[in-house]
């Protein structure tokens, strides 16, 4: 595509440092990181300042080039990538380059940094200055934080620190006439008006491109006790986990569900992994609590013990042993991916509504597809689930064929179950082009006027991420 006369045009005006045209360059930038769509692009391009992020808007503007902004890639419903059926040609701008730390300001328990800094950057600059950035997910080592607002990214930490949206003080965004908006503010209080920053985060890209943020900062927990139980039942984890917060109340920073299932994948294909507990137990979890000693944590679990039903458990004393725990949670989803093709659903449920919900769940599918495996794990102090459909092992009765026929059919089924107990059918990925069809069905008839409402006045060519959260018009 070297020979294209409007990428030849943008690479000669803005030189071939920031303009990406062959397919080999292109071709990373071009592909989801589950592989499961691609698209082509015009181009790549690679801005090192906001001013090249706006020049590139403005000509993407005069010459009807579609824009769609990335990170780090390592989004899970195609938002990061072009979408094949988009009527205009696509420019790829990837904000990886913006990376420079505008302001640290400690009293004030702020950062700003620009969009294309890693989480894991932001994390490790905010340890430095003996602060805490609380925002934690498995990709933390390759995703930018622009990316994390873009998609309001959760992790495991949300049950006290919030989500990427919680952790947002103020933005800076090029907006889709190539003008920034300055709302680059460390303030935990500013009553002027509407809180423009809550329509860019979450919006994929598709209303503007965020080039910089303020990011709120914690102190630094001196001390973090994790421990990993296993349990009976979902209910009992449940009962634990009310038990745990009416002693420990906000110290608590995560609490994660995991099934058998999904712990047996991990001791299946992680080299170096090991069952953390002696016996079998059909769901375990794993519980941060910061601020404790681990013997006050010890007298908690077996002051609990008898009424949330659960006989062991392991409390980490070091900080490798703390390590090794949490490595087994956050590779779950590699283990999965080594495992093969499933059915990936990112939910989230009032967590009253969990155990009544895992549990007909899993009765219907076994009736309905016998041999059907499910991958059950998430973070069940905020709600969320990441609830997977796996084929049954190779002498079962399902197959991946099968699966893959009936995807639509399944993802449905599970998605309507997921509504009549009053839940999301996206707690954390997104939309991105692949749950479209989804936000349509879903959401509030009213709701989806009013955002596409918002869409049209600022982005009224739809130049901005197109086929991302809305459908593409009709050719």
């Amino acid at each position: 595509m070297t020979g294209d006369p409007l990428g030849i045009a943008l690479q000669a005006a803005f030189g071939a440092d920031l303009i990406l045209l062959s397919a080999a360059d292109r071709a990373p930038y071009e592909r989801d990181w589950r592989g499961r769509t691609a698209g082509r692009a015009l181009a790549v391009a690679l801005p090192r300042t906001v001013a090249d992020v706006q020049a590139l808007v403005r000509w993407c503007g005069a010459h009807a080039v579609a824009i769609v902004p990335q990170g780090g890639n390592t989004g899970l419903c195609g938002g990061s990538v072009p979408h094949p059926a988009a009527p205009h040609a696509q420019l790829i701008l990837s904000l990886k380059r913006l990376t420079a730390v505008r302001e640290v300001d400690v009293e004030n328990d702020t950062l700003t940094v620009e969009a294309g800094t890693t989480l894991h950057a932001v994390q490790q600059l905010a340890n430095a200055h003996q602060r805490l950035f609380p925002l934690s997910l498995a990709s933390e080592g390759s995703c930018c934080i622009g990316g994390n607002l873009a998609t309001n990214a959760g992790g495991v930490q949300v049950l006290r620190y919030g989500n990427a949206r919680a952790l947002a003080l103020g933005l800076e965004v090029v907006l889709p006439d190539g003008s920034v908006w300055n709302g680059l503010r460390g303030l935990r209080k500013d009553n002027t008006g509407y809180d423009l920053k809550q329509v860019f985060i979450g919006a994929e890209g598709t209303l503007g491109i965020i080039t910089a943020a303020t990011l709120r900062l914690f102190p630094l927990p001196q001390q973090q006790q994790v421990a990993w139980v296993g349990l009976p039942s979902v209910a009992a984890a449940l009962v634990l986990f009310h038990l745990l917060r009416a002693r420990c109340g906000e110290q608590i920073s995560s609490f994660e569900l995991i099934g058998r299932l999904p712990l047996e994948l991990a001791l299946r294909h992680l080299p170096g992994t090991r069952d953390p507990l002696p016996d079998v137990h059909p769901w375990q979890v794993l519980v941060q609590v910061d601020q404790l000693s681990p013997d006050d944590l010890t007298g908690h679990l077996a002051a609990l013990a008898g009424a949330a039903g659960f006989t062991q458990a392991v409390i980490a004393q070091t900080a490798a042993q703390s390590a090794s725990l949490w490595a087994l949670r956050e590779h779950l989803s590699e283990a999965q991916r080594l495992e093969g093709p499933s059915l990936k659903h990112d939910i989230s449920l009032p967590i009253s509504r969990i155990p009544d919900f895992i549990e007909q769940a899993e009765t219907a599918l076994l009736r309905q597809h016998a041999g059907t495996r499910l991958v059950c794990f998430g973070h069940l102090g905020d709600g969320n689930l990441h609830f997977n459909l796996f084929p049954a092992d190779p002498d079962g009765m399902a197959t991946t064929a099968t699966l893959d026929a009936e995807h639509a059919a399944l993802t449905r089924w599970v998605h309507d179950l997921v509504a009549a107990h009053e839940g999301s059918f996206s707690a954390e990925h997104g939309i991105g082009q692949f749950k479209v069809a989804e936000l349509a069905r879903y959401r509030d008839p009213v709701e989806l006027t009013l955002m596409r409402a918002l869409k049209t006045a600022w982005d009224p060519r739809n130049l901005m991420n197109p086929g991302k959260l809305f459908a593409l018009p009709e050719q």
